[in-house]
């Protein structure tokens, strides 16, 4: 009986201008262990546990199970009867890559059962494929914050340096937010100027990301592709921005598809910026968690 525990990073997409293409590991985790069962009477038997646990399908349906067969399918074999042990540290539909942690977390454990006859580079292209974008799955499988270029079977994958000075707290509000829901309110074409608009703030994204330097940060995060569409489905979002600010972040966006709200902040202001978004959003009778985390720079975990 062979048993493979994947553990697997939360991450939150876009980080303001870069939409769908820049992503970042966070040190919030959800794990999975694979057991295989050939003797067992059925194929597959799926238990869970954590916050939420209740909403997560127990049958073929599963994220991680499709995700788990589709790595035998693509080496057209039969996948093995397997047990499967959930525990859930991600919250589930709140921007911060739950089913990227499924995606990665069943093809990282099919391929390890499997003997890893599949590389890292074949694993990004099947998990891009079932995602759809690359934003969360890449920094899910490799850690760090990862800028991803190109399409399908044909990506540029580029790891962008994060300043240990810079330090991500995330707020994550007690309702949730459909990647589907935030993408129908997206335009389809914008005006040449919020394009150049969004070019600029990318590339001083990056360099600040890389320097540490907040000015160029707090100028960085703007953007107008996504965001000014999207902040309207997530209540408080303004508010609980202004208060963010006013504590000595250094910018605030919405993390990946929302509603969780990411802020950006140095080590010495970490206490203020936690305190003004989680007290924001009371103000508004909304209960959020509101927690700063760290960039995970392992990605993918096989035990």
């Amino acid at each position: 009986m062979s048993t493979v525990t994947v553990t697997v990073p939360a991450t939150t997409a876009n980080i303001g201008p870069g939409f769908d293409c820049i992503g970042a590991a966070l040190s919030l985790y959800n794990q999975f262990q694979f057991t295989e069962q050939p003797e067992a009477e059925t194929d597959l038997s799926i238990t869970v546990t954590g916050t939420e646990a209740h909403r997560v399908s127990r049958d073929r349906h599963n994220l991680l199970y499709q995700a788990f067969t589709q790595l035998y399918h693509h080496l057209d074999k039969t996948p093995p009867k397997i047990a499967v042990d959930i525990k859930l540290g991600v919250p589930l539909a709140r921007g911060l890559g739950s089913s990227a942690t499924a995606i990665i977390g069943g093809l990282v454990g099919a391929n390890a059962l499997g003997g890893e006859p599949l590389s890292t580079t074949e694993i990004i292209k099947l998990a891009i494929a079932l995602e759809g974008h690359p934003d969360n799955v890449v920094p899910a499988l490799l850690g760090n914050c990862q800028l991803s270029v190109g399409e399908p079977r044909n990506w540029e994958i580029c790891q962008l340096p994060w300043h240990s000075d810079i330090i991500p707290v995330v707020a994550i509000p007690n309702f949730e937010l459909s990647t589907e829901e935030a993408r129908a309110v997206l335009p389809k074409s914008l005006p040449r100027e919020d394009a150049i608009y969004n070019i600029a703030r990318m590339g001083l994204l990056i360099r600040a990301l890389e320097t540490g330097n907040g000015q160029w940060l707090r100028k960085a995060m703007a953007d107008k592709l996504h965001q000014p569409y999207r902040q309207g489905l997530i209540e408080g979002y303004e508010f609980v921005q202004e208060c963010a600010l006013k504590a000595g972040a250094y910018g605030m966006v919405i993390s990946g598809a929302g509603p969780t709200l990411l802020a950006l902040t140095s080590a010495d202001k970490i206490q203020a910026v936690e305190t003004a978004m989680k007290n924001a959003w009371s103000q508004l009778e909304i209960v959020a968690e509101v927690r700063s985390l760290s960039i995970d720079t392992q990605g993918a975990k096989v035990d």
